[in-house]
């Protein structure tokens, strides 16, 4: 099924906004996370863990949620399809990935945010540094930007079927 041409440019629209947002919210995060690890100040290390946990529940979580949700419906109303070309599905896959570690790991940035809170002043230079996991999701996001720019070559099996299936119907 193709969508409209209006209705599919309204989808794409949402889809580069989220993706874009949610790339940008990343780097964000990171800023936090990197002024926290280097302020000696224990106000700015505490109001920096609640910052990046509002944030990632309430901006980085949502945006991967409609990124994800948003190519999805892209793909199924596009020529490209989903299951078709070997690029949209690494896309597909990381997309996932990279939601669902982000959801596993929200909970600890939670709890480390009431920590902070809570803690006394020495006990906020034991918190653990949280620049990992934000950069390896952006060098993630940045991979499914790279795939869906340059589009490798590559049709899967069922792609070639449904190709020549075209093929044989003009």
């Amino acid at each position: 099924m193709t969508m409209k041409p209006g209705l599919r440019k309204f989808a794409l629209t949402a889809h580069v906004t989220c993706s874009v947002g949610w790339i940008g919210t990343v780097i964000a995060y990171i800023a936090l996370a990197i002024a926290g690890q280097i302020s000696p100040d224990i106000q700015t290390v505490r109001a920096v863990w609640i910052a990046m946990e509002l944030i990632g529940w309430y901006v980085i979580v949502p945006l991967a949620l409609i990124s994800l949700l948003t190519g999805i419906i892209i793909s199924l109303g596009t020529p490209w399809g989903l299951f078709r070309h070997y690029w949209v599905i690494f896309k597909l896959l990381l997309t996932v990935f990279s939601t669902f570690v982000l959801l596993l790991h929200m909970p600890l940035v939670s709890s480390l945010a009431r920590l902070a809170e809570e803690t006394d002043p020495t006990g906020l230079s034991r918190l653990p540094n949280e620049i990992f996991h934000p950069a390896g999701g952006l060098l993630l996001l940045l991979l499914i930007v790279t795939l869906s720019v340059y589009k490798p070559r590559g049709i899967t099996p069922y792609g070639w079927k449904k190709q020549q299936k075209q093929h044989n119907h003009l």
